[in-house]
């Protein structure tokens, strides 16, 4: 094997190991020091570009679980509120807009991402064809995502929300249900103590 087979392996090693490095470790640390959040090594894609560029913003108290995996187009956003928990291998790919509200938890390998991938020109490999927006994805405050989850592009769901492991969310969830289901379907509304209803303030006083 010649030397430009190794350059060849180098440059990719430097791309996708990049994350390894004691150097953006500590990047990726000041920011998360300097934001009150926390995120457990390895992460995986385009975090501290993200953060440098000000295109990726973590609330608060919100942990990333080790192997989770952010990655933007160039001019993608994600925006994460305060408090959230991204659990094991929790994938964010963002095209256009993510915006995560407070509290939301994901549990383990669930992907939220903006648009999907092209494949219908024949002439070209699968791989080259780019990417196809399907519009922001909004997710309210409070919710909680099972094992497995898909949210797909253009998809907004309400606050205090429950998405059943492994639903495939292709459409809009109203605040305040049960969905699941590939794709996603409302099960039921939640009943919740004292009568409260999404919309109002919480009976404790504290945020939603």
């Amino acid at each position: 094997m010649g030397l430009a087979e190794w350059r060849t392996w180098w440059v990719k090693r430097r791309w996708y190991e990049r994350n390894a490095t004691l150097r953006r470790r500590w990047r990726i640390n000041a920011h998360a020091a300097r934001g009150g959040f926390f995120v457990r090594f390895p992460v995986e894609g385009e975090l501290l570009e993200a953060l440098d560029s000000g295109r990726l913003t973590i609330g608060e108290a919100t942990l990333l679980e080790p192997g989770c995996w952010l990655t933007l187009a160039p001019e993608g956003r994600i925006v994460i509120g305060e408090g959230c928990f991204l659990n094991r291998e929790t994938m964010l790919a963002s095209h256009e807009l993510i915006e995560i509200g407070d509290h939301v938890m994901f549990a383990n390998h669930c992907f939220v991402g903006d648009a999907d991938h092209r494949y219908e020109d024949p002439s070209k490999p699968i791989t080259w064809q780019g990417f196809t927006p399907r519009g922001p994805v909004r997710i309210g405050s409070n919710c909680w995502f099972g094992v497995g989850c898909v949210v797909t592009g253009g998809v907004e769901i309400g606050e205090r929300s429950v998405i059943g492991a492994n639903s495939v969310v292709t459409q809009g969830i109203p605040a305040g249900v049960i969905a699941a289901g590939a794709p996603a379907k409302v099960i039921r509304e939640i009943e919740f103590e004292g009568g409260w209803r999404p919309g109002e303030e919480p009976p404790s006083g504290e945020g939603r």
